[in-house]
């Protein structure tokens, strides 16, 4: 029997999907201004854009989105992200909010949860992703030390107790030689000790699928709900729901399976159709 070794209850797709299993497509935002591929068009394309690609997703039976600003490549550590980010974020959010009645989530890269929280208050989102939330590890912006106590202590301020937090863990884009010694066990269990609502289980880079052995191994060590959050497609979901309550889909969901695509629409129903036999299973 699995030891509990956290108070926060395990439902946290439940509570915010009022379902067992979510599917939730990822808008990759495009670059906002202060970021080296903004082109300097008007921000009402970039919010065009993302509305878009939220209509694709949500018409096509995706249950909820996660709004995220990878078009910010490079991405810089928490601590250089500047307020421009959060602003831009906050509007893309609202506006999304009042055209789609499913929940949103919010994911500032890289590693930011405060600017996430706030962008997540202010826009009327229910959860935020963090890539590293409770341990540290090298990733391509350098060195990531998570942030769970300042973060939590942000939200208690702002009193947004109701945004949860959906934590990765192995996370990808990076390496994890400076935890070796701890198992993936040891550091999933660490998560809901540092009071995560959610685990994600992904691959090594965007578009990677999370290996099945990895998925259980981190399902089995927590009492948390776990998404897989890469490398989702119609050829491996139904695999994936059967072990876990929920899938993050950016990819394979856009014109040529590519990430910096539109969301195409086509994509999106065939994959819902495939997910939509394990959820009813």
């Amino acid at each position: 029997m699995m030891q509990l070794i956290s108070d926060r209850p395990a439902n946290a797709i439940s509570d915010i999907f009022g379902r067992d299993k979510a599917l939730i497509g990822m808008i990759h935002c495009p670059a906002f201004p202060g970021a080296p591929r903004y082109r300097g068009q008007p921000m009402t394309e970039i919010y065009d854009a993302c509305l878009r690609d939220a209509e694709a997703l949500v018409a096509n039976g995706m249950h909820g989105l996660m709004i995220e600003n990878h078009g910010d490549i490079p991405f810089l550590k928490p601590d250089d992200i500047t307020c421009e980010t959060a602003a831009f974020m906050a509007v893309v959010t609202d506006r999304i909010r009042r055209e789609f009645d499913v929940p949103l989530g919010i994911s500032v890269l890289a590693n930011a949860p405060i600017p996430a929280l706030s962008i997540a208050a202010a826009g009327g989102a229910s959860f935020i992703r963090v890539n590293e939330w409770a341990n540290a590890y090298v990733a391509n912006e350098g060195f990531v030390e998570g942030r769970a106590g300042e973060a939590l202590r942000f939200r208690a301020r702002l009193r947004q107790d109701q945004i949860k937090v959906f934590a990765d863990s192995h996370v990808k884009h990076g390496a994890h030689a400076i935890v070796a010694d701890r198992t993936i066990e040891e550091l999933t269990r660490d998560l809901a000790f540092f009071d995560a609502d959610a685990v994600i289980a992904t691959g090594q880079r965007t578009g990677d699928a999370a290996n099945p052995d990895e998925i259980r191994t981190i399902r089995d060590a927590s009492h948390l709900a776990l998404l897989v959050g890469s490398g989702v497609s119609e050829a491996n979901v139904e695999l994936i729901l059967s072990l876990t309550n929920g899938v993050i889909v950016a990819s394979s969901l856009k014109q040529d399976g590519v990430w910096w695509n539109p969301v195409d629409p086509a994509r999106v129903k065939s994959f819902v159709a495939v997910a939509s036999r394990a959820l009813e299973g």
